[in-house]
C-alpha cells in the first residue's frame, strides 16, 4: 500500500476541478460550514497549495466521509494570525470533529497551527492520523519527531475489487481501513 504522493493527489485536484468546471478555490469555499460536526478535521499549512488540499478532501469525500477545512469552512478566520477567537473556533470544530489527518508536506513545517491541533486532538482522546504527501513514491512512513507517534494514510485498491480507498497504517502490515477505523469498527492490527 503505497503512500501518497504529490502528483496522485494533484491530479486527484484536477479530474475534480474537471468534473465541477470550478477552481480549486470556488470547491473549498463552497464547503463553508453547512454541518456542525465532521468525520475529518484537515490539519494542513496556511501554505500548501489548495490543490494539495482540494486533492485529499476529495479521497476523502469520496470515501464518504465529512471534512472540514479551517479557512474555506469558516472563511471569516485567518490562520495567520494566532488570536483567542481563532483559537476557540478551532476549539470547537476539533470537539465536532471525529479524528483529525495532518497533511505532512514540505509545507506543513511552517504551520503554527497545526501541531497545536495535533496536540489538542489527540488530548481529546480522538483518532489521529498523518497523510504523508511526498515528491516520490514510498510504502512506509518514518515520521519525524511527533509525528512517529501516530498512524498513518496510504491509499491502494480493496483487495477483489476496483475500488481504492484510503488505509491506516502503523507498518506496511499492520493497517485498518481508514473510513472504518473513523467510526469504530475496525481497528489497526497485523494482517497476513
Amino acid at each position: 500500500m503505497p503512500l501518497l504522493t504529490e502528483a496522485e493527489v494533484v491530479a486527484e485536484a484536477r479530474r475534480t476541478i474537471l468534473d465541477r468546471r470550478e477552481t480549486a478555490r470556488e470547491i473549498l469555499v463552497e464547503a463553508k460550514a453547512p454541518e456542525d460536526t465532521f468525520d475529518v478535521f484537515l490539519s494542513h499549512s496556511s501554505h500548501e497549495p489548495e490543490r494539495i488540499i482540494l486533492g485529499i478532501k476529495s479521497f476523502l469525500e469520496k470515501d464518504g466521509l465529512s471534512v472540514y477545512v479551517d479557512k474555506y469552512t469558516d472563511p471569516q478566520i485567518s490562520p495567520d494570525k494566532v488570536t483567542v477567537a481563532t483559537a476557540e473556533l478551532l476549539r470547537h470544530r476539533l470537539n465536532s470533529s471525529s479524528s483529525l489527518i495532518y497533511i505532512y508536506s514540505s509545507h506543513s513545517q511552517l504551520s503554527r497551527w497545526m501541531p497545536w491541533e495535533l496536540g489538542f486532538m489527540d488530548g481529546l482522546g480522538r483518532k489521529v492520523g498523518v497523510a504523508p504527501v511526498l515528491k516520490v513514491r514510498r510504502n512506509a512512513f518514518v515520521g519525524e519527531d511527533f509525528l512517529g507517534l501516530y498512524p498513518y494514510l496510504s491509499r491502494s485498491t480493496i483487495k477483489g475489487t476496483e475500488r481504492e480507498t484510503f488505509w491506516i497504517k502503523r507498518s506496511p502490515k499492520n493497517y485498518a481501513m481508514f473510513s472504518k477505523w473513523i467510526n469504530g469498527t475496525s481497528e489497526i492490527r497485523l494482517r497476513p
